[in-house]
């Protein structure tokens, strides 16, 4: 097992129970195993605060390292079990006793997380943004790149799916639940498409990989005709002279150049949505980011062949990490084998990404579309469709997703990770009043 395993006694669903005996007003549940102090006033001001708000439990900033550490605001989506409450809440002894009164279930690591869903069912948490503790314990690991895929690393297995059955459980309970019996398959077979697939690549400002990226599509070696739409977003580096060139050089090659478009921005989403909606674009469409590479010359064929045997209206594969010179870097492969056919789609919910390559059936991609933005567009699209139609996955290697100095998520600020899952927060509000409202 991994390192998740150190931090079972405090997260168990005994811990949860033992705290609810408790004869206090007001009960503070630490979530992690750091040392807190309360700053100057700080515990009178988060229990007035959750007096005062009525909330389900408070939770607020805090102080690391001299450093105030900033969180973000709960949404009714915030149902991804790694959402930060930083290292303490306090709730209502009442409430802890009636939410604790339900937990009929053991969980090892999965005690807080069953929790927090059932104590947010009736009323919402607080955050207050004040930093009214500090903590005594680093975690230098807490942004590396292993952590950052914990969720996926098979050893970590057993708690996620404990954390999957406290989330499906949720979503019942909330009526967002959606039952693998509601999945309608599409007729893929219908239409006429210019090609059969189309590899969309949006691109802005990457001289030193695009070429490398478009090589790899071209490469392909499949039984259907397929080209690639690459969507120049006003590059001002060289990316738009190699892309001419390359345009030239092969007519499979379609760029389509923003720079004429009325309005100033266009995000990545805007880029796909300009693609899939434009006269080149084939029966499927299908994802490769401009500095990533296919891992072998039968990508596409194996994911046009899931469509058609599936009948699925988006399929996504597994990827690789990997350096700039495609040395895998751990945890090497991504297969989000976590995902299942039963339960795929409500454990989307849970969980911050899908994987890749993504591939959409166009006429589904066309009719959703995609949010113009540049962090979170894909998650949008698939929970989308996971709502109503099947998704096929493939669980081998079909993608190098390579790490570098110029990677959009490389480096990434702590305001930047707040702002990026606030996003997907909001993203899973939405879709979770869509479930709710089609029940």
């Amino acid at each position: 097992m991994g390192k998740d395993n150190n931090r079972h006694s405090l997260l168990s669903t005994h811990t949860m129970c033992r705290l609810a005996e408790s004869q206090d007003d007001y009960i503070i549940i630490p979530l992690d195993e750091c040392r807190y102090t309360f700053n100057d006033n700080g515990l009178e001001r988060m229990r007035r605060t959750l007096e005062m708000s009525g909330a389900s439990f408070v939770y607020s900033d805090y102080i690391d390292n001299g450093e105030i550490q900033r969180l973000i605001p709960w949404q009714e989506g915030s149902l991804r079990d790694d959402f930060d409450f930083g290292k303490i809440v306090m709730v209502r002894s009442a409430d802890l006793k009636k939410a604790v009164s339900g937990m009929d279930e053991e969980y090892e690591a999965a005690g807080w997380y069953d929790l927090r869903l059932r104590l947010t069912r009736d009323k919402a948490p607080t955050y207050c943004p004040e930093p009214l503790y500090t903590i005594e314990k680093f975690d230098p690991e807490s942004g590396s790149e292993e952590n950052q895929f914990a969720y996926v690393d098979p050893r970590n297995r057993t708690s996620q799916i404990e954390m999957e059955r406290a989330a499906t459980r949720h979503l019942k309970a909330i009526k967002a639940y959606v039952s693998p019996k509601d999945k309608i398959s599409v007729d893929v077979s219908q239409g006429a498409y210019p090609v059969e697939a189309s590899v969309i690549i949006p691109v802005r400002n990457r001289h030193l990989t695009i070429a490398d990226a478009v090589e790899s599509a071209l490469s392909q070696v499949t039984d259907f005709p397929f080209n690639i739409i690459v969507v120049d977003n006003r590059s001002d580096d060289g990316t738009s002279e190699i892309l001419y060139r390359l345009e030239k050089r092969d007519p499979r090659v379609k760029v389509i150049n923003t720079s004429g478009l009325p309005y100033p921005y266009i995000g990545i989403g805007g880029c796909w949505n300009i693609a899939v909606n434009s006269e080149y674009c084939g029966r499927f469409a299908i994802q490769l980011d401009s500095d990533d590479l296919y891992s072998g010359r039968d990508t596409l064929q194996k994911i046009v062949e899931k469509f058609r045997s599936e009948g699925c209206a988006m399929v996504i594969g597994s990827y690789t990490l990997t350096d700039f010179e495609c040395n895998i870097l751990p945890p090497g492969l991504i297969d989000h084998s976590e995902w299942t056919a039963e339960n795929g789609a409500n454990n989307a919910l849970r969980i911050n990404g899908l994987g890749a390559p993504r591939a959409f059936f166009t006429p589904v991609a066309r009719a959703l579309g995609f949010p113009d933005v540049c962090y979170g567009e894909d998650y949008a699209m698939g929970l989308a469709i996971s709502r109503r139609y099947l998704i096929g996955r493939i669980y081998e290697s079909l993608y190098l997703c390579r790490r570098w100095h110029d990677n959009t998520d490389h480096a990434l600020s702590r305001e930047k990770i707040n702002q990026n899952n606030y996003y997907k927060d909001y993203i899973r509000t939405l879709e979770l009043k869509e479930r709710q409202s089609c029940k």
